[in-house]
């Protein structure tokens, strides 16, 4: 890459099942990957053991005192924000200006149309590059682009006839992959939810946060991957979880109940109480 970039792998507890690292290699990245955990993990004799140098760690009491947990609950297990948030002072110590933050879990990086823009998947073999097109991308968006993102499984429910697959569009949102730079520094917030709230309500402060939706990760199903933040979504459920992003952003995100196979509560958001419109001059008055 012409770019000086490093993959982090987020995780916790779990050394064994750091699905990501694998998948970016076989998926032609051939970069550096670094795998963060914090200084609280018991697994960390084992992190080392099995990734040896490519381990980095954080001081979960330290980052603590840098961002709004959002509540006064004392459980830090697991909690992914901590890791966020430390990875761009990690990337600065190592010499890093660009870099991706990635979870433990990912089975499969694909496109999502073909050459035609018809709904097609097909798995990445030439990761090096997609990253380097991401890049250049976030670059050229400017310094109010806090972070690009590719798009999730979920997001193709219904295929070509669902949303994402009918709409070719860059997605105001960011989740899960986030392609940042030192030089674009910003805070993760809130204990669980963090992603949503955190483009959410700096998305409403004029601030850029995009999906590509050509691209797409998938990953292991929620909950079913022990370790992380699985024992936190298994306590507390999607309800709790919702509920941190209408504290940080009221006047745009609710909660409804989605209706799949089970109901359960999920937030939504109003993007007209969320993002910043442009007003016709003509109208100026």
């Amino acid at each position: 890459m012409k770019y000086n970039f490093a993959a982090f792998i987020l995780t916790h507890g779990r050394p064994d099942k750091v699905y990501t690292y694998k998948t970016l290699r076989s998926s032609g990245y051939t970069g550096p990957i670094y795998i963060v955990i914090d200084d609280e993990d018991p697994a960390e004799v084992d992190y080392r053991r099995k990734f040896g140098e490519e381990v980095v760690q954080f001081s979960k009491r330290e980052i603590e005192q840098t961002f709004d947990l959002g509540d006064n609950f004392t459980d830090k297990r697991g909690v992914i924000i901590f890791a966020r948030n430390a990875c761009f002072e990690l990337a600065r110590k190592l010499g890093v200006e660009y870099f991706i933050e990635l979870d433990d879990d990912y089975t499969n990086f694909s496109f999502r149309f073909d050459a035609e823009w018809k709904f097609r998947a097909k798995t990445i073999k030439n990761l090096d590059r997609i990253f380097e097109i991401m890049v250049d991308f976030y670059v050229k968006c400017g310094d109010r682009c806090k972070t690009l993102a590719m798009a999730q499984g979920g997001d193709f429910i219904g295929g070509g006839r669902g949303t994402y697959g009918k709409e070719i569009a860059l997605k105001r949102k960011a989740m899960n992959t986030f392609i940042c730079s030192v030089n674009r520094p910003f805070k993760f917030i809130g204990r669980i939810n963090e992603d949503v709230n955190t483009y959410t309500s700096e998305t409403y402060r004029g601030l850029l946060f995009l999906s590509f939706p050509m691209l797409c990760m998938n990953q292991k199903r929620t909950q079913s991957n022990s370790g992380g933040m699985t024992e936190v979504y298994l306590e507390s459920g999607t309800y709790l979880k919702s509920f941190y992003s209408v504290l940080y952003h009221p006047a745009g995100v609710r909660v409804k109940l989605m209706t799949t196979k089970f109901c359960r509560l999920h937030h939504a958001i109003s993007w007209n109480a969320t993002a910043p419109r442009i007003v016709r001059e003509e109208v100026k008055e």
